[in-house]
């Protein structure tokens, strides 16, 4: 290659080994003379929620599941290196037989560091003032689907008390502000 300049690439890894291929690399970079051509190993993941026993629960997950991005300059034996690292199945590549790694081009390389930094912090809903009397509609939770009226707010819990008709009568549910939507 005639740049010597570090560009991102993407290996391709076994699917759910993402994390393995990163710890692996991350020690040969500091430990090895690989450090100087791989300056960054990167897993985008993003925070996803879920509710679990009544309680919410935070998860990561990989947002490119077989993928682990790398910022190298692939010189001499560094692709060879990385091509054989536990786990990997090779790079990205063009469509040709024989065709070299394809670099990320730098649009996709700021979409995919702007997506990484924004997902690596927890995304709290944004606060949503509900009103005492307004109409919701309930989306997540046994009750989904369910329209009914907010009775009250708890803005510290980030919680409200939303009444609903079951068989035509009444019933109370106590919801988070993400399990309900404004009708």
């Amino acid at each position: 290659m005639a740049e010597n300049r570090k560009q991102w690439y993407v290996l391709r890894a076994i699917s759910g080994k993402e994390a393995k291929v990163k710890e692996v690399l991350d020690a040969a970079i500091k430990n090895t003379n690989l450090g100087q051509y791989v300056s960054q190993v990167l897993i985008p993941t993003e925070k996803v929620y879920s509710m679990r026993n009544g309680k919410k629960v935070v998860k990561e997950r990989n947002l490119y599941s077989g993928y682990v991005f790398i910022e190298a300059e692939l010189t001499g034996e560094v692709i060879y290196e990385l091509r054989n690292t536990t786990n990997v199945i090779d790079f990205l590549r063009g469509r040709a037989k024989n065709s070299e790694p394809e670099s990320l081009r730098e649009s996709e390389v700021m979409r995919m560091l702007g997506a990484a930094d924004d997902l690596r912090t927890p995304q709290e809903e944004s606060p949503l003032d509900f009103i005492e009397g307004e109409s919701v509609k309930v989306n997540d939770g046994p009750f989904s689907g369910f329209a009914g009226v907010v009775r009250e707010v708890n803005t510290e819990r980030k919680r409200i008390k939303v009444e609903v008709k079951i068989f035509d009568r009444p019933t109370d549910l106590e919801l988070e502000y993400s399990q309900v939507e404004r009708v």
